[in-house]
This record gives C-alpha cells, structure tokens and sequence, in this order.
C-alpha cells in the first residue's frame, strides 16, 4: 500500500481511507458483521485510515469499530489511525440539531466520550464536524491543543472550513488536515481553499469522491430507501438526478475503454490531483471495498484526464451537494462567518 504524509505535521497513512458512516444506517439498514468484515479487510489490505463521527448513528460507529479493532491482529490493530469528527448534536428519535458545538468544554466531553466507545487511549485526527459561529475557531482549536498536550489526540484536523478560518486555526496549532468534499461532480474546494492548504502545508482527506455513491456506477434512480440520507439530497432528485447520471454513463465510456470500473475512474481522479490529497472511499461491503482499491491500480495518463474533463466539466453537477440548511452551515461554500 502506498503511504502518503498527511501536510507536513501531521501522521503517515495509507493513499486511500476507509469512511465508515455508510456503516451505522445513514445510507438505509446496515448490516453489523459485514461492517466489521469490511473494516479487518481494509486493514488486512494496507489501509490505515478510518474515518468516522461520533455522531455517525449517535455512537453506533465508534462502538463498531472498536469492536473490529479489538477482533483485529495486533499489527494491524497498531497500525490503524483513526480519525473523529466531533460537534454535531442528534435527539433520541436520531434527529438533527441545527446547531454544532465546539465550545472548548463540549470538545473535551466528547473527546472523553469517543475514548470509551472506541476502547483506545488517543485520537490520531480530532476534528469539529463543521465551524461553530457561535464560538471562535482559536477556542475550539485551543482546546484540541490542550488535549494534544495531555496525550489524549495527536493530530488536528479541520472538516468543511473555507480559507480565512483554515488561516485562523492554523496560527492556533499545525493542522494535519482538511477533510472536505471532493470529487469530479464537487469541485469547490479548487477555488481558493485546496491552495490554502497547500500554502500552509496542510493534507487534504476528501470524503464523498463518489459522491454518496451517485458516480459509482452502481447507482439507480429512485433507489434511496427510508432512513436513507439520499432521499432528501439535491442532486438524487427528479430531473437532477436524470442530468448527473448521464455525466456517469459519459464516464462510463472512459472506464469501458480502460478496462476498468467507473467508481475506480472516479476514485482515481481524486487521487491524481496530488500526493497531498487522500480519499476516503465508504465502502459498506468488501465487494465495493476490493473495487475501490483497485483504483490505486488506475494510471491516468493527460489523455485520460483530458477526457475526463470533458465527459464531467467542472461545474456540471446539477443540485447542490446538500439541502439549502445545510448548505448555509458549510464554512467551506459560504466563507469564514467571523
């Protein structure tokens, strides 16, 4: 597995990352073992990184994948690096708030929290979910500093944040990383914030690089089910989701003509954009686990990319990635709010 720095302070991982959300209901039933199975097999292959909230199914997730590393071979087990995002606040009928906290006592209880699910000693990446507007970004980040310093987190990461508060919380402490959305049909971390971090040499993990599964390939109109995120998604609706899935089949040809899937296309183009960026593929299965690490086998040449750009131009997604709500909460599409 090939290994990539993530920026220039933060740990060594795997070139691909393991998503766990789709693993504790969020994209519909999960199932519990297949999870787990999936988790030992990304580990077994090399992969390093796995990625989660402890919101994901209001802990659910952190629990599951305490239980897979505790089942996993020591080596394997010492080498997994995971990575929490923190702050978003649920209800028991599994509801979501529309506030965040990153108070520097919330920090400190839900970091305390996600130790006891996931049965370690540390965080390796500990970031706020999405910027607080309520509490300055030095507060929070300050805060995940003096936890750095008790040993309890060993890296910062930021989620979802544009260029001013990377600038701001980067004075703070180093940052390892920005986790934010990237993929051919998610193109707006290119204007201004991916050459922030670069400037300040901060790694990039990129979460939805087949956009909840909508340029996998796989996707079906219509196939969201209940409990399933996606039914209430903007680009998986009505005509939307008619346009964006003929800029699938446009890349399909591609795939075809390469001998390879389109997921694997899509998956590969993120990680041609640079040694700095690391996806994070969501893999629920070990079938779509196997098919989105053999993206690390797809060499895209100029022609290749040429192509690609013009089946899927920047800018052709038809929907917002999120509804209006959440769309107003991303620091990353609105600017800094301070």
């Amino acid at each position: 597995m090939k290994q990539l720095r993530l920026g220039k302070t933060g740990p060594q991982t795997s070139a691909i990352g393991l998503g766990c959300m789709g693993m504790s209901g969020m994209y519909g039933p999960s199932d519990r073992a297949e999870g787990i199975a999936t988790i030992h097999a990304a580990l077994e292959a090399g992969v390093t990184l796995l990625d989660t909230g402890d919101f994901y199914g209001s802990g659910h997730n952190e629990m599951l994948i305490g239980e897979a590393l505790k089942s996993a071979p020591p080596s394997r087990r010492d080498a997994a690096l995971i990575s929490v995002k923190f702050g978003a606040l649920r209800d028991p009928a599994g509801g979501w708030s529309a506030l965040y906290d990153a108070r520097p006592e919330a920090v400190k209880n839900f970091l305390a929290y996600s130790l006891q699910r996931l049965g370690v000693d540390h965080i390796d990446i500990y970031r706020s979910a999405r910027l607080d507007p309520n509490v300055p970004v030095e507060d929070t980040v300050g805060a995940m500093a003096d936890m750095v310093k008790a040993g309890y987190v060993r890296n910062i990461g930021l989620s979802e944040v544009g260029p001013e508060t990377i600038r701001r919380a980067a004075a703070v402490h180093p940052i390892s990383d920005l986790q934010i959305e990237y993929s051919l049909i998610s193109r707006g971390i290119e204007d201004g914030i991916l050459a922030t971090c670069r400037e300040l040499g901060i790694g990039v993990t990129a979460y939805g690089v087949l956009s909840r599964g909508l340029i996998s390939g796989h996707w079906q109109k219509d196939a969201a089910g209940a409990g399933d995120f996606r039914a209430f998604s903007p680009r998986f609706q009505g005509e939307n989701v008619e346009r964006n899935l003929a800029l699938v089949e446009a890349l399909r040809k591609i795939a075809d003509a390469k001998g390879v899937s389109v997921a694997q296309i899509a998956i590969a183009w993120v990680s041609a954009q640079g040694d700095d960026i690391v996806p994070l593929v969501g893999a629920r299965r070990r079938d779509r686990l196997a098919e989105a690490l053999g993206s690390l086998d797809v060499a895209l040449s100029d022609a290749d990319l040429a192509a690609i750009a013009q089946a899927v131009p920047k800018g052709a997604a038809a929907g917002e990635r999120y509804a209006a709500a959440q769309m107003a909460r991303l620091d990353s599409e609105a600017g800094s709010r301070h």
